[in-house]
């Protein structure tokens, strides 16, 4: 497994590790998450909460 670094500012880290909290999980594990999603090119990507995922092309299309 690769390491990667991310700078966020201090107000988007409290967040996230709220949410992280709330869900049970880590910032990490939402970071890894977020970009496996990303990674599979918009098919079937979804939310921590399991909402559906709308690409900046679908939007376009008026999907």
């Amino acid at each position: 497994m690769r390491n990667i670094t991310v700078s966020v500012d201090e107000e988007t880290h409290r967040l996230a590790r709220i949410r992280a909290a709330e869900l049970d999980t880590s910032v990490s594990a939402l970071v890894r998450d977020f970009l496996k999603n990303l990674a599979a090119d918009g098919v079937g990507r979804t939310t921590a909460e399991g909402q559906d995922v709308e690409t900046e092309a679908e939007r376009r299309r008026g999907m």
